[in-house]
């Protein structure tokens, strides 16, 4: 019977219509944001960047934040900032695509994600993070650096999708300011100094 506002309309009329993005497959998405990670990887190495570190080897945590092997093996001080960027993407995410999947969310971070990625690597920011911060020996993260600050990424996305909003607030602003008196450096300074250097944040880095 055709709905004639004079009672309640049927359940098909009174649920909002699914988007194409809520209709594909969750698997879908999964399998998407692997290739992706995938992609980025052959990527970079197309562009030249070092599967590893030249030392030869492969550690889990390198803390020395002056040296060669910085961005060069699985994780170090910076990679706490790419665990914000996940915290960062999945409240973007949320906003623009609440009604999206999980996995469809997280493609779009990982495409931001990678192309950060990629671009960081290019000759260009590569001298720029030379020039104006801390990082004078720094020459473009090793392919296995780069894959594993994606995941880092990702898995911060995947930890603000379980926990209240409010702790990821303070997650984030304890590890800003652990990371930051740690080395003098975080996602914040690093940000500031990449936009619009300060030689009084330089002074104060050069000083660890």
């Amino acid at each position: 019977m055709p709905y004639n506002g004079a009672v309640t309309p049927p359940d098909d009329a009174r649920r909002p219509s699914r988007s194409w993005i809520e209709a594909v497959p969750s698997r879908t998405w999964w399998v998407a944001s692997a290739a992706v990670l995938v992609l980025t990887g052959g990527i970079l190495l197309a562009m030249g960047r070092v599967p590893i570190c030249r030392c030869g080897y492969v550690k889990f945590w390198h803390g020395v934040v002056n040296s060669s092997e910085n961005s060069q093996h699985l994780s170090d001080w910076y990679t706490f900032s790419h665990v914000l960027h996940g915290f960062a993407f999945y409240g973007l995410a949320w906003l623009i695509g609440r009604r999206w999947p999980l996995g469809a969310r997280l493609l779009l971070a990982m495409l931001v994600e990678c192309s950060w990625e990629i671009f960081e690597n290019t000759d260009y920011v590569i001298n720029r993070y030379r020039a104006v911060t801390i990082s004078l020996d720094y020459y473009g993260d090793s392919v296995i650096n780069s894959l594993s600050d994606i995941s880092a990424m990702a898995a911060g996305f995947f930890l603000a999708s379980r926990v209240p909003f409010w702790t990821i607030m303070a997650v984030a602003v304890a590890a800003e300011v652990f990371v930051g008196w740690m080395i003098r450096d975080n996602l914040t300074l690093n940000i500031i100094m990449l936009v619009h250097p300060s030689d009084a944040i330089r002074r104060w880095q050069m000083g660890a």
